[in-house]
C-alpha cells in the first residue's frame, strides 16, 4: 500500500511538473477540447484540400488530427514537450504522420503569412496582442477560428456553441 502511495504521488507531481508547471509563463495551461468542440472547430474552419493550417498551443494535437483529417497540412505549434511528444504519438496513431505535424516552438516565433487557417485555445490576456500578429500576417481571406476566447476588435463571422469564425481584413 505504502508503495502504491510513492508511486500515485511521484506521478502526480511529475504530471504537474510536466503538464502544467513547466511550460507556465509561456502560454495557456493545457485544457483540452472535448470531441464535439474539437470536430466544430474543424468545421467552422472551413478547410478545403491543400489548406495550411495553424494549431496556436496544440496541446495534445487533437485538433491538428482533426484538421489534417479534413485535407489541411496541418501545423501544431506546443511549448510543453511532454504534450508535443503526445501529440506527435498520437498523429502516428492516427496514421496522419505526413499530413500533420508538431512544433515544440512558441507561435510567438513562427510566421503564418501561408497559412489559410488558424486555430486557437488560449487566454484572454493574450488575445489582443495574437489578434495583431495574425491581423499583420494572415493574407486576406484566411480563417481564424478561437474556441472560447474572443478577439477584441475582429469582427465575428460566425459563432456556434463557444467557438468563433474570423476573416481578417
Amino acid at each position: 500500500m505504502t508503495t502504491l502511495l510513492v508511486l500515485a504521488i511521484a506521478g502526480l507531481a511529475c504530471y504537474l511538473l510536466l503538464v502544467l508547471f513547466s511550460p507556465m509563463g509561456r502560454g495557456a495551461i493545457y485544457e483540452p477540447s472535448d470531441r464535439a468542440q474539437t470536430a466544430l472547430i474543424a468545421e467552422m474552419a472551413r478547410v478545403e484540400p491543400g489548406d495550411l493550417a495553424a494549431d496556436l498551443g496544440s496541446g495534445d494535437g487533437r485538433v491538428v488530427i482533426a484538421l489534417a483529417r479534413a485535407g489541411a497540412q496541418a501545423h501544431g505549434y506546443e511549448v510543453n514537450l511532454y504534450l508535443v511528444l503526445l501529440s506527435r504519438l498520437n498523429i502516428r496513431r492516427a496514421g496522419l504522420a505526413g499530413r500533420a505535424f508538431i512544433h515544440w516552438k512558441s507561435f510567438w516565433r513562427a510566421s503564418f503569412e501561408d497559412f489559410q487557417v488558424v486555430t486557437t485555445f488560449q487566454v484572454g490576456v493574450i488575445m489582443a496582442r495574437l489578434e495583431a500578429k495574425l491581423a499583420g500576417e494572415l493574407a486576406p481571406g484566411a480563417r481564424i477560428v478561437s474556441h472560447h476566447w474572443r478577439f477584441p476588435t475582429l469582427p465575428i463571422v460566425e459563432y456556434r456553441q463557444d467557438v468563433y469564425l474570423y476573416r481578417p481584413r
